[in-house]
């Protein structure tokens, strides 16, 4: 179904403001980093006349939010912005749900300024129905400067080094691996292992196509076998403890590494660190030729009829694609901006060498969308693969039980 159009002339963006003009934003950044990145957004939306009505919904995963936008859709009252991940923004354009910024986009030349990958997740049919926020690395390990400085160990670059560390770091006291028990950060944690240790086009075949011989095969218990390895590297009181709270405990030096998106150095910003000097910013070890897992952020736009919530769309979506907002927003948050063609000088080392590894990774063809954020496929598949990733990490299953469980469940939904 083609997207209804919610954009008046792109000029009224500098047109007079109508009487009430206003925006809701549901979204579920409620981390300290989060916050800081969306208020970069909100006080420009504000400068600019808007009101802004914030609604948070807790939960890092999103799930909660998902649960509360299908509750509000539900009562005919849809938010005129909601934070939506991957397959979510394309299944709600072709439900015929969401409006679009076109005219805007025109006007302000977006097309040129966005990479294709972001664009997939925003453009859907031709319309700008999302706007991009930012781009994150899910694959990416946090690393403490002063728990490695400890040991006297150099940051890790194959997994066999990685592995060697969790024994040393054991030893002086230090929890090897932050981790936060929930399932989606599991499914997080899985795809950059897969990453790691397959390369791009086994994640393709695994994670994108859903083969099922890849699915079953040996490279996939190599991926379960280290998943088995990380679960012996965390502590007891793992169970769902939130992301940020485990980004926590890499910056104060209880816990040596977190292997978490880079909205993790938003906690490490907030906190006054810097990289280099207090952390590092790696990418979780390849062993078959480079590899960059992706997600794509943006806040997705409900139609809506009222000419002051559509003028508050229209303003909302100004200030997301603002250059300056653009880089604030992204020193907050920890992820790269969604529009190539900002500056980046003020941006930090883990920013611009991101920011580097993606341009390199797009041109080599080994960008690859994030599975456990709904890009590399829709929900459901998600939601049975993630069952089964956390079951395993939550158990004693061998590899080849985890991989056998993994095909099982994403053959059930297919």
């Amino acid at each position: 179904m083609k997207a209804l159009s919610i954009s008046a002339l792109a000029l009224a963006i500098a047109a007079p403001a109508l009487a009430d003009p206003a925006v809701e934003v549901m979204h579920f950044w409620t981390s300290g980093g989060e916050a800081a990145a969306l208020s970069a957004v909100r006080d420009k939306v504000v400068a600019d006349g808007v009101a802004w009505a914030d609604a948070p919904v807790a939960g890092g995963g999103g799930d909660a939010a998902k649960t509360a936008l299908q509750a509000r859709i539900a009562s005919g009252n849809p938010p005129a912005a909601m934070l939506m991940l991957g397959q979510n923004v394309i299944d709600w354009a072709n439900e015929g749900m969401l409006g679009n910024v076109d005219a805007l986009a025109a006007a302000q030349g977006w097309d040129a300024a966005v990479p294709q990958a972001v664009k997939d997740f925003s453009q859907i049919g031709g319309h700008w129905v999302s706007v991009p926020t930012n781009v994150h690395r899910t694959d990416m390990i946090w690393a403490s400067k002063a728990a490695f400085d400890r040991i006297g160990a150099a940051y890790p670059t194959t997994r066999e080094e990685l592995n060697a560390l969790a024994p040393r770091f054991v030893q002086a006291g230090i929890i090897p691996l932050a981790h936060g028990g929930q399932a989606w950060q599991e499914a997080y944690m899985f795809e950059a292992v897969a990453a790691g240790i397959g390369g791009a086009d086994f994640y393709r075949q695994e994670l994108v196509e859903l083969d099922d011989a890849t699915l079953r095969g040996p490279t996939m218990v190599a991926v379960f076998d280290q998943m088995a390895a990380l679960r012996g590297m965390v502590d007891p009181n793992f169970p769902g403890r939130d992301w940020n709270l485990a980004s926590a405990m890499v910056i104060n030096g209880e816990a040596a590494m977190q292997i978490m998106g880079d909205w993790a150095k938003g906690e490490f910003t907030n906190a006054g660190k810097v990289p280099g000097d207090d952390y590092a910013c790696i990418p979780v070890p390849k062993a078959a030729g480079d590899a960059f897992v992706h997600l794509v952020n943006g806040l997705s736009l409900f139609t809506q009829t009222d000419p002051d919530l559509i003028r508050g769309q229209e303003v909302l979506a100004s200030a997301i694609m603002d250059p300056a907002v653009q880089v604030a927003f992204n020193q907050a948050k920890g992820a790269i901006p969604a529009r190539t063609d900002v500056d980046l000088s003020t941006m930090d080392a883990c920013a611009q060498a991101t920011s580097a590894a993606l341009a390199a990774n797009d041109a080599g063809g080994t960008a690859l969308p994030t599975f456990a954020g709904t890009h590399a496929a829709n929900a459901a598949v998600v939601g049975a693969a993630t069952d089964a990733i956390t079951t395993f990490f939550n158990s004693t299953m061998t590899a080849e039980e985890g991989a056998t469980a993994l095909a099982d469940a994403i053959a059930a939904v297919q």
